[in-house]
């Protein structure tokens, strides 16, 4: 949620220690630092519900599930965000407290502010993250799911809308309800269309 830059250009390690003391969090792009801004209800709701479920699913097996407030780094572009929702099952994720460089699974809920980036630039991003298996964007306006795998090199897109009661997270073989996801989340109610009169 990129809220807006600030005009300093920081090293990676500045930055890191920047936003160490930093009372409200930013993202880091090519030196570069990027307010946050607040997230709604159903966005919070939505990454809560989706975390809750993977805590339980990976309990046991070694991988950690995060949420908003654990970087992940992507070292290749020089970059730093805030997922909503990461996964990562690799051990060298444990040697770092405030970034994690080898997630599986990155998840975003989607804002009308930060839609065009978290499809945009910062999927290129996430692109040359080796370890990433899967990046899913949630929609916070009604019931859809696009999950794209990485397959031979290439990303492949499913979808999962308000028909579908389950929805596949195949890089930590997991299997969530549509309707666990949405739990609690209401909707704005669509913008009415301008008459022509």
């Amino acid at each position: 949620m990129v809220a807006s830059p600030k005009q300093v250009h920081l090293s990676p390690e500045q930055y890191l220690s920047y936003e160490e003391a930093s009372p409200i969090k930013h993202e880091y792009r090519d030196g570069e630092v990027y307010a946050m801004a607040g997230a709604s209800d159903a966005h919070v709701t939505i990454a809560l519900n989706l975390a809750v479920g993977l805590r339980n699913h990976i309990r046991g097996s070694g991988c950690r599930v995060y949420l908003s407030d654990m970087k992940a780094r992507v070292n290749p572009n020089n970059r730093f965000f805030y997922p909503d929702v990461m996964v990562t099952c690799d051990d060298r994720d444990q040697a770092t407290a405030t970034y994690k460089q080898f997630p599986s699974l990155i998840v975003e809920v989607l804002s009308a502010s930060t839609e065009a980036f978290d499809r945009g630039d910062k999927f290129a991003d996430y692109q040359s993250l080796e370890s990433l298996q899967e990046y899913v964007l949630i929609n916070a306006k009604r019931q859809r799911i696009e999950c794209f795998r990485r397959s031979e090199g290439r990303w492949v897109l499913e979808t999962y809308t308000s028909t579908s009661e389950t929805f596949t997270l195949s890089s930590i073989n997991y299997e969530g309800e549509m309707a666990a996801i949405y739990e609690d989340v209401i909707f704005d109610p669509p913008t009415p269309e301008p008459s022509d009169r």
